[in-house]
């Protein structure tokens, strides 16, 4: 099913980049629509965050790497709404005949025809594979998260699709236990545990005592069960599975658990990147233990098994968590 999706959206890009451009829809020229479209995104798309603001409000402590993690994230989303905000209105000048249609710009009018995230914003962006609209949907919700990080303090929970770099934010977490315990960072690793609670509870609660609730993945390959609390055969038909929120928790010295399957985690369907200037991946982000076998307390409270399977299988089948999907 994939295979054939992915052949099919290669072949309605190929088919969408060759459409005329002098057409009308509902009445209006292709230049009112491209007009349209960026007067919308300038509306829907806020500001660049007030950083010193950011900074003043949430200082950097010893103790909270948070701060630290909340700052960074905002100056990144800063250059990337800076670009959109000033070439939208360029565009909107270069329609209107006041400067000069530019390589560029031209290059931005026509991802938006397209319904294709621009080059230029790529190159300030994150990595992703949805189409602008649902691009441009996905960026605000990260802005509002922040915003509201900013306002209201620390979530409970951290929604992980919303950063922009996950790594800094993994990180700051291994830091503020090693602060705390006074261990080196180096000796620490996270152990994964799949909550049973939902999501909404969660976030209506508190934060755990060490460590961080992430929620928001979703895993590809196969499924979670949630009352057998173990990994699954797919559905018929269902490519993706949204994911339970996930503990994650800094343990010294860990030994790897037995019966689970190191499920990596990518940012996009893709599964593949390049490794950046801080040594990290631009799409893998961490690995996530996910048991293979049904549990004591899930054997306790009678749940049904659906027949376990070893790490392998799942090896063959591919698994993977995302941070995002491409729709």
């Amino acid at each position: 099913i994939t295979c054939a999706r992915n052949d099919t959206y290669e072949t309605l890009a190929t088919i969408l980049s060759l459409q005329p451009r002098n057409n009308t829809t509902k009445g209006k020229n292709i230049d009112e629509v491209v007009a349209q479209t960026a007067e919308d995104i300038l509306k829907r798309v806020q500001q660049p965050f007030d950083v010193d603001a950011i900074i003043k409000a949430h200082p950097p402590k010893y103790e909270d790497s948070m701060n630290t993690v909340l700052v960074q994230e905002a100056t990144r989303f800063n250059r990337l709404l800076t670009v959109i905000h000033s070439s939208l209105q360029q565009l909107l000048k270069a329609l209107k005949g006041l400067v000069v249609m530019s390589s560029e710009l031209e290059e931005l009018n026509n991802s938006i025809v397209n319904n294709q995230v621009p080059v230029l914003w790529n190159e300030k962006a994150y990595p992703s594979m949805k189409p602008l609209a649902s691009w441009v949907q996905d960026l605000v919700q990260r802005c509002e998260m922040i915003q509201s990080w900013h306002l209201h303090n620390a979530p409970p929970a951290y929604w992980m699709p919303g950063f922009f770099f996950p790594q800094a934010f993994l990180t700051g977490t291994l830091q503020n236990y090693a602060r705390k315990h006074k261990i080196s960072i180096d000796l620490m690793s996270f152990e994964t545990q799949i909550l049973r609670v939902s999501t909404s509870e969660i976030l209506g609660g508190l934060p755990p005592e060490d460590g961080c609730y992430i929620y928001g993945l979703f895993i590809e390959g196969a499924r979670w069960n949630q009352r057998a609390h173990h990994l699954a055969e797919s559905l018929p038909k269902v490519l993706y599975q949204d994911m339970p929120a996930i503990w994650l928790m800094p343990v010294v010295d860990r030994i790897p658990p037995t019966h689970v399957y190191a499920a990596p985690c990518y940012k996009t369907l893709q599964r593949a990147g390049t490794l950046s200037t801080t040594g990290h991946s631009t799409n893998y982000v961490m690995t996530v233990e996910l048991p293979t076998h049904p549990n004591q307390h899930s054997v306790a409270e009678g749940a049904e098994s659906e027949g376990w399977k070893e790490s392998d299988h799942w090896i063959k089948r591919g698994v993977a968590l995302l941070l995002a999907l491409n729709y």
